[in-house]
């Protein structure tokens, strides 16, 4: 009995639109483009509030047998980048999806930690891929502020409350203790690296960790990345010919920016021009480390 309905089942099954379809793989794309953590009005960089939405409607997608993850970022904040982090990983364990990523550019510093996150990494056999380290600037502005007659005043309560300021001399202590900073975030981003790649990492780790980067051969040799492939001849190898692959973007408001996500509003209520050409500069210096 049973039989005399299949027929016209599966004919009805085909008129539906294939997003309707449970036989038509989906695999849900977010690009993850851009600085870290880099966030003024006109500039809003990768933050866990500009993408929690898109990363969830992309988990909650029907029908996906996986995710993809487009990365094309130099790095940036620590924290902002340990936050997406954190919330694909928990997105991919409840929903129980594998994660793919595929780096266009780059995927470097924080960038990769965002790779991380993935369960195979993909590159481009241009791709830029690694930069495992830490780094921080600043400027010192003391000799200038003298020619000029300038005159520094502070008040403060607490003895390091004006460790590192620009326009004060640098102390040999102050220097000292951000770098023990620095090595602590280090040491936690190698043991993040260490548990995602696990044996598949071959290189030692005084090349690995030293904040170089390479070209996709080279880190795939020392196992920081899995394949050189694009996301749509991999997907439809792994997945068939008729695998959908909806972009979920970051929602966009007036004249393009990121739609804010909880605690966004007052980051960028309180920002001007001033802060938008601060930002442009530091982006520009991420991307030009790696020769873009």
């Amino acid at each position: 009995m049973p039989n005399l309905f299949s027929r016209p089942l599966d004919a009805l099954r085909m008129l539906l639109p294939p997003r309707f379809r449970a036989d038509v793989p989906v695999v849900p794309v977010v690009r993850l483009s851009g600085a870290i953590g880099v966030a003024a009005p006109l500039r809003p960089g990768l933050m866990l509030a500009t993408v929690s939405r898109a990363l969830e409607r992309a988990f909650a997608t029907r029908n996906a047998r996986a995710v993809a993850l487009i990365i094309n970022s130099p790095g940036g904040s620590p924290s902002q980048s340990h936050l997406l982090f954190m919330r694909i990983r928990q997105l991919a364990e409840e929903k129980n999806l594998p994660v793919l990523a595929f780096i266009e550019d780059v995927g470097a510093s924080g960038g990769y930690m965002l790779a991380c996150a993935a369960d195979e990494i993909y590159c481009d056999r241009f791709s830029i891929v690694g930069s495992i380290g830490v780094v921080g600037a600043t400027f010192g502005f003391t000799e200038l502020m003298q020619k000029l007659g300038i005159e520094r005043r502070v008040y403060t309560s607490g003895d390091r409350k004006v460790m590192l300021d620009p326009f004060l001399p640098e102390k040999p202590d102050d220097v000292k203790r951000i770098t023990a900073i620095q090595k602590e975030i280090h040491q936690d981003f190698i043991d993040l690296v260490k548990v995602r790649r696990g044996a598949r990492l071959t290189g030692a780790d005084e090349t690995l960790f030293s904040g170089e980067f390479w070209t996709a051969q080279r880190a795939i040799e020392l196992g920081l990345a899995d394949h050189v492939g694009d996301l749509r001849s991999t997907l439809r190898e792994r997945f068939g010919d008729k695998v959908r692959t909806p972009l979920i973007s970051v929602e966009r408001g007036l004249f393009g920016r990121a739609r804010p996500g909880v605690g966004i509003e007052a980051l960028t209520a309180k920002a001007g021009l001033a802060d938008d050409v601060i930002a442009a500069l530091e982006t520009r210096a991420l991307w030009s480390r790696y020769g873009l």
